[in-house]
């Protein structure tokens, strides 16, 4: 009897092993190795709030039901087009290979246009599997990007991979779980945009200077002719807010105060002071206090010209050089 005992109790141990073993294996955690190279990125759209980014990518892993050639989501793409998926297995794994074109989401930072340098991110996630089957490990290997890209006005650099979690304060309907919550693995990208800005800065400031100083030369024309002198101020005034408005409207809004902001308010203010000036030495002149009126005319011209340039050279150099100002 007691050797019955015995042989019961040790099939039990084994069958509860084996139990064991089986469940273990079904959350054990497969390990994707994902990588991307970038082919092109274009039609830069600020006002919208967009780019379009097209890419290679790649997983290889042994779990057949991820499934990625159908379940790639791209968390910060508006659009996704329809990949091209080529599928093959290599070293007892499978390997999925996708030509992607995705419209992405970006939140431009335009306090230093046209100074400015972004930041873009493309992240990649699997849309049925969280962090406790699937795991994602950036493939480093090689170039992330096409060096001959070319993109208008812009230089690409910084370009690196890695995988980090996304958090979820949700359980997306899934009563098994105890908490709102879930975490997926991410495989993110990462490269920075900077402009060659100089030539962008002359074609959209240009007007703006160019209204200042024909405000300004009304300091040059003889009081007599009062006409053309205050028409000259307010023409150059509202060139100058024509060309603020030109310029807005190729940018998304933003409550900040950017560099394009400075410039003009820094220019509406002048262009009042110039108004203001030939007002108070105009009436010295009918007054018949010459002296005076040369003195008031001579000081406001240098003095105003004077700041108006170190302002100018102030804002730009801190939009250069991101002191924060804006």
């Amino acid at each position: 009897m007691n050797s019955y005992l015995q042989k019961l109790i040790a099939m039990l141990f084994l069958l509860l092993s084996l139990s064991s073993n089986t469940y273990g294996d079904e959350v054990e955690k497969d390990t994707v190795k994902i990588g991307s190279y970038i082919i092109s990125l274009h039609d830069i759209d600020f006002r919208n709030k967009e780019y379009t980014l097209r890419f290679w990518l790649w997983m290889l892993y042994k779990n057949k039901d991820f499934d990625f050639a159908n379940r790639v989501e791209v968390p910060n793409a508006k659009s996704l087009e329809k990949p091209d998926v080529f599928i093959d297995s290599t070293d007892n794994k499978n390997w999925v290979l996708l030509k992607m074109k995705c419209v992405m989401k970006q939140a431009w930072k335009v306090n230093d246009f046209p100074f400015d340098k972004q930041t873009l991110k493309l992240k990649i996630e699997n849309s049925a599997y969280d962090n406790q089957s699937l795991i994602f490990m950036a493939d480093t290997a090689g170039e992330h990007a096409d060096p001959e890209i070319a993109i208008d006005g812009w230089q690409m650099s910084n370009i690196e991979s890695k995988t980090t979690t996304s958090v979820y304060n949700t359980a997306f309907g899934d009563s098994r779980l105890g908490k709102p919550y879930s975490e997926y693995d991410c495989y993110e990208v990462h490269f920075n945009l900077e402009r060659n800005a100089w030539g962008l800065f002359l074609k959209i400031f240009l007007g703006m200077y160019v209204a200042f100083m024909i405000g300004y030369v009304s300091f040059f024309i003889h009081p007599a002719h009062v006409e053309a002198s205050f028409g000259l101020q307010v023409g150059g005034l509202f060139a100058a807010v024509g060309n603020k408005y030109i310029i807005d409207s190729s940018l998304p809004e933003t409550t900040s105060f950017t560099l394009v902001d400075s410039l003009h308010a820094t220019t509406f203010v002048y262009l009042f002071l110039i108004i203001f000036s030939s007002v108070v030495s105009l009436s010295y002149y009918k007054h018949r206090n010459v002296a005076f009126y040369i003195n008031i005319n001579r000081y406001s011209y240098l003095l105003i010209l004077i700041t108006y340039i170190l302002l100018n050279v102030f804002f730009i150099l801190s939009a250069i050089h991101d002191f924060g100002i804006f």
